[in-house]
């Protein structure tokens, strides 16, 4: 195969994940969330960013996140800007 066929196959791997969920959650969350940052909007939405989340750790995730009720609202890839920011 090709090198430019296949740089045009090979799925790019995002940065990091952004997950908004419904209701504010207290820091306590981060530890188990993964660590991830925890950040609120004004509209009563928890933002949930973290860089280097495999796919297998973004699953985990959010088993956990269903598990515990919450409601998901989106999961969102982060480019490498965004996450340097």
């Amino acid at each position: 195969m090709s090198k430019d066929l296949e740089s045009r196959t090979q799925p790019v791997e995002p940065a990091g994940y952004q997950i908004r969920l419904r209701g504010h959650l207290d820091r306590g969350w981060a530890d188990w969330l993964g660590g991830l940052t925890i950040t609120w909007d004004e509209d009563g939405v928890t933002l949930l960013t973290g860089a280097d989340i495999d796919q297998a750790a973004l699953h985990g995730l959010l088993r956990k996140v269903r598990d515990a009720g919450m409601v998901l609202l989106s999961v969102n890839p982060l480019s490498k800007s965004e996450d340097s920011k």
